[in-house]
């Protein structure tokens, strides 16, 4: 299978994926092409450092959700992607997208224990709602934001003393963990049935 993945920060999760795709070289899926909304942003970095094709499709070019994703969509269709990774993407997904890769074909990695803590500021939700633990979770995307089939989670306790920053990166170590194999885990499931 022919991945591409989105990013629009530091790509962390998009390295791990790489290393993950490396080492365990099963033949099933390569990641073909990293696309990036945010011009110099660290996933671009790591795409260059790896000679992974990549290419920046700035959302502030365009007036509507919709037209940015059509945009993304013929990039995906004319590099004959498979599968699309969300790691990092902090865009809402239209329906455009989604439908176009529909059976588990589009993928997200999210900060918080589904269903708790939706949305971009999942780890600052669950610091100031006192949660005792959080985590990540692999999920299908679907129209609703974070809404979709969960695929894998890994859980992290929240100390008195962590802060946003502290437990974003113990949640980052546990994204590192999970995110490839449940992805490749979906590849599975999608080549073999």
């Amino acid at each position: 299978m022919r991945i591409a993945v989105l990013a629009s920060g530091s790509g962390s999760n998009f390295e791990a994926l790489l290393h993950y795709c490396r080492d365990h070289k099963q033949g099933l899926a390569t990641i073909e092409l990293l696309i990036i909304n945010n011009p110099g942003c660290g996933a671009q970095q790591r795409a260059e450092k790896y000679n992974i094709p990549w290419l920046l499709i700035n959302h502030r070019d365009f007036d509507s959700r919709e037209n940015f994703d059509d945009a993304i969509l013929k990039a995906l269709q004319l590099a004959k992607i498979d599968l699309v990774v969300l790691a990092g993407w902090m865009r809402i997904i239209t329906a455009k997208l989604i439908d176009a890769f529909p059976s588990g074909r589009l993928l997200n990695i999210h900060p918080s224990l589904l269903p708790e803590f939706k949305g971009s500021a999942a780890i600052a939700a669950a610091l100031a709602a006192g949660a005792k633990k959080s985590g990540c979770t692999v999920h299908e995307v679907v129209l609703n934001v974070d809404a979709g089939p969960i695929i894998a989670q890994a859980e992290v306790e929240i100390q008195p003393s962590d802060t946003l920053e502290s437990l974003k990166i113990k949640i980052q170590e546990q994204e590192h963990l999970i995110f490839a194999p449940a992805i490749f885990s979906k590849v599975r499931q999608l080549v073999y049935g």
